[in-house]
């Protein structure tokens, strides 16, 4: 069965940050330890519910696509194991499997996006203006409609109970430079277009995803946090794909759609998830994980 873990608590290790979904903890110097709780953000908003394992099936979803991905992209994985750093008389059972011993890199201060599908914050930019994140798009394209190409449109990093906002490549040039913001993108492209074709054999539509990346001293890149999961994804059933409508998805779009028939404003606290959306959403996760990476939930 799997593991349910709202926050971590790990005394003697330094916590470093507690973001929306991950712990983050300081490993001497050069290192950190990563746990993905079972938080669930929606609208940037963490939801007072946990989902039971999905920190789990995050971390082995990530680690998945890290390895499957090496070639293209360093990341930002040691191959130490959990049980070595962890406090003595932690569980270990509880953090084996959600945790990672991973790099301390320097964050880049960029959403890195891609997008082969026009959805989301993505189609309402286009249905507003014909362009997105500067980039102009063809004239007459529908909800859900694949792009000609995969695009690359970063937005903001925003701290938690923000909104990220879409900005242009010019933008990404000016925060980070232009040499890091080229190899930002072709980074994020080249992982996008590999695991895309990858996922599609497999009946999955990868629609868009973000990634996270961050430099060693040299000025090195890497791809760090989580990598094509479906909190960081849009994961649609290709037998199910129509243009025109928003298709369903292994992801937390379950959630989503079920907040939009609330009445609320998507401001901080959330509302309360019902079981029966709980257990949808873990199910999504449980099935994208065995899709994709061929791992089944006990």
């Amino acid at each position: 069965m799997p593991t349910v873990l709202s926050q971590s608590h790990l005394p003697g290790l330094d916590l470093i940050h507690r973001g929306k979904v991950r712990d983050v903890y300081a490993i001497g110097a050069g290192e950190l330890l990563i746990v993905a709780s079972d938080r669930l953000s929606a609208f940037d908003v963490v939801l007072p519910d946990p989902i039971p394992g999905k920190g789990e099936m995050l971390t082995q979803i990530s680690n998945f696509w890290f390895g499957k991905t090496a070639h293209l992209v360093p990341n930002h994985l040691t191959g130490r194991k959990v049980a070595d750093v962890l406090p003595p008389g932690t569980d270990v059972a509880l953090y084996a499997k959600r945790s990672v011993v991973a790099k301390r890199l320097k964050p880049v201060p960029v959403e890195a996006i891609a997008r082969g599908y026009l959805i989301g914050s993505g189609w309402k930019d286009y249905q507003a203006s014909g362009s997105l994140c500067g980039i102009k798009l063809p004239t007459g394209l529908r909800q859900a409609e694949r792009l000609p190409e995969p695009i690359f449109t970063p937005s903001t990093k925003a701290a938690v109970g923000a909104h990220d906002e879409n900005v242009s490549f010019d933008h990404v040039v000016e925060t980070i430079g232009a040499d890091l913001a080229e190899q930002v993108r072709a980074a994020t492209l080249a992982i996008y277009s590999f695991a895309a074709a990858y996922a599609a054999e497999r009946g999955i539509l990868i629609a868009d995803t973000k990634f996270e990346f961050g430099t060693d001293a040299s000025g090195k890149l890497y791809v760090m946090d989580e990598m094509l999961t479906p909190d960081s994804s849009r994961f649609w059933p290709a037998d199910q794909y129509r243009v025109g409508i928003s298709p369903p998805s292994y992801d937390k779009q379950f959630v989503r759609d079920y907040l939009e028939t609330l009445n609320w404003n998507k401001i901080a606290p959330g509302p309360h998830v019902p079981g029966d959306v709980i257990a949808g959403t873990a199910a999504k996760y449980a099935e994208a994980l065995q899709r994709l990476a061929g791992i089944v939930v006990d």
